[in-house]
């Protein structure tokens, strides 16, 4: 089995119960970006189970704290990941997830990671998971012919919009 990581993804969010659903739609996202359909209700129902356990774990009349829930593609697993950045009482896997690799990491400074990994679908693994393409490279910089045309283009097209406008209205 190849387990070194093939992708990563992450979403930094407040420890508020809002961020269970922004959980939720950032996995549904980062799923269907990585062409993995089949997995969005179970990685989904996951990550927001591991999320509602960070904020449960939250002390009342406490200011709230940021959290990053990460999603990571290895091997013939995702893992689902959320990182609490404060020092918080011992968290806990839901119950929900027994049975499933999953488990608590402490970090340095009283930190904690809670994840869980599901295996891909069968027959698959990260390296056959058609990722998205996301270059580091900028797009080079217009050249001023190509402004220029843009710029008449914007002109012309504000020009037949407003032209459209005054034929509906008599009095202009």
């Amino acid at each position: 089995m190849h387990d070194q990581t093939a992708q990563v993804d992450d979403l930094r969010l407040v420890a508020l119960p809002s961020a269970v659903n922004c959980a939720d739609l950032f996995v549904r996202f980062t799923l269907t970006e990585w062409h993995v359909p089949s997995m969005l209700d179970d990685v989904a129902d996951t990550a927001k189970k591991l999320v509602h356990a960070v904020i449960g774990s939250v002390v009342h009349g406490t200011p709230p704290t940021m959290m990053t829930v990460r999603l990571r593609l290895r091997g013939d697993a995702v893992a689902i990941e959320v990182e609490d950045d404060r020092p918080t009482p011992k968290l806990a896997v839901p119950r929900s997830l027994a049975g499933k690799r999953s488990g608590v990491t402490t970090m340095g400074r009283g930190r904690q990671l809670i994840w869980c990994e599901l295996p891909l679908p069968t027959g698959m693994d990260a390296t056959v998971v058609p990722l998205p393409r996301r270059g580091t490279t900028r797009a080079a910089p217009r050249r001023s012919a190509e402004i220029d045309d843009a710029a008449d283009l914007n002109n012309t097209v504000m020009q037949r919009i407003l032209d459209g406008l005054r034929k509906d209205d008599p009095t202009i």
